[in-house]
């Protein structure tokens, strides 16, 4: 794969991030390449080709996050009331 194909491939799934507002695991089934590879894609490669894609993307991901640790919070209070109550 040569870099013009990288480069590309990092913008296609900037792309996808921000039109679907997905996460970097859905984004890595969908391309089938690993969860690494995405990663790698969106914070280096696309930054160097696609600043202003590259900010709107790390929007999206800095949401997920944010959702990702919400759920987490409640998933742990749940677990420990199932706890309580046994």
């Amino acid at each position: 794969m040569s870099k013009i194909d990288i480069y590309k491939r990092a913008e296609e799934i900037g792309r996808y991030i921000v039109e679907y507002n997905t996460t970097i695991r859905l984004a890595a089934r969908n391309f089938n390449v690993s969860k690494s590879t995405v990663y790698k894609d969106i914070t280096e490669r696309l930054e160097k080709t696609n600043p202003f894609l590259s900010q709107d993307v790390r929007k999206v991901l800095d949401k997920n996050k944010e959702e990702r640790n919400e759920r987490g919070g409640e998933t742990t209070r749940q677990k420990c009331l199932k706890m309580r109550m046994k």
